[in-house]
């Protein structure tokens, strides 16, 4: 592969944002809906599997990212239950890529160096049997982590989140374990995705790619009611751009205070 040279102007005007991204009020969790995968596959004339590899390419980028912008959660939206609907062929490729995907952070330096703790998020269980075990040993090489928290939103979905959270609570309040009194906001959130102790916080970026306009039931109890900016933006997954990821960090840091990006 040839070599491409990055625009210096790109380049100065990434410095620039990192500068005032880490001077500004952090942004401490960011979720990042990562469409058009297919899309950009069909704009290139390449395979929708390749599509997807060079999406998760751009996942281990944002990372990286994330760790130098100082946020604390990045939660991405890899599989939803709605995924399940498409072709046989298609999910064996996806649930296989997400299996390596996490077999590389559990035996990435990076990872450990940085304290990233990895977690998936969602109905695990729906998942092939080969991927859960490879999901489970991930997280327990990285549970006592605490530098940042990378939760992969597998199997996921935002209204059966709460669902879930809603049965174990009635479970517990018929056991007598909680009465109904007791039951507040920091009650529910401690019963949403994961139950390890740590729940998922308040979103305080939601990012999409792709050029659609909505969150697709990704995080409704943790984005909805505080103040979540959203970032919607042209690029497909595969082209996100660090100067994009800083775009929606400084965005979401200035919105509502006048400033400029």
């Amino acid at each position: 592969m040839s070599f491409i040279p990055r625009n210096p102007a790109y380049i100065f005007y990434e410095q620039i944002l990192k500068s005032r991204i880490l001077a500004g009020v952090p942004v401490e969790h960011v979720a990042i809906i990562q469409d058009g995968n297919r899309r950009y596959a069909q704009k290139k004339g390449i395979s929708r599997f390749m599509g997807h590899s060079l999406g998760a390419d751009t996942t281990e980028k944002v990372t990286d990212w994330c760790l130098e912008a100082g946020v604390k959660h990045l939660t991405l939206y890899a599989f939803s239950t709605e995924n399940f609907n498409r072709g046989e062929t298609e999910k064996r490729y996806l649930f296989e890529l997400i299996k390596n995907k996490f077999i590389d952070l559990r035996n990435s330096k990076k990872i450990h160096d940085n304290g990233v703790r990895v977690r998936a998020i969602g109905r695990v269980e729906m998942l092939p049997q080969d991927l859960q075990e490879e999901i489970s040993r991930t997280e327990v090489a990285t549970r006592d982590y605490r530098t940042m928290y990378m939760n992969v939103a597998l199997a996921y979905g935002g209204q059966r989140e709460l669902v879930d959270a809603a049965r174990s609570l009635a479970r517990q309040i018929y056991r007598g374990t909680i009465r109904v009194e007791e039951v507040d906001a920091n009650l529910i959130a401690s019963h949403l995705y994961p139950q390890d102790g740590v729940s998922v916080p308040k979103v305080d970026l939601i990012i999409r790619t792709g050029g659609d306009f909505r969150t697709s039931n990704f995080l409704p109890w943790q984005a909805n009611g505080n103040e979540c900016a959203a970032y919607f933006c042209a690029p497909y997954w595969p082209e996100f751009r660090k100067i994009d990821f800083l775009r929606a960090i400084r965005t979401a840091q200035t919105r509502g205070s006048g400033q400029q990006a």
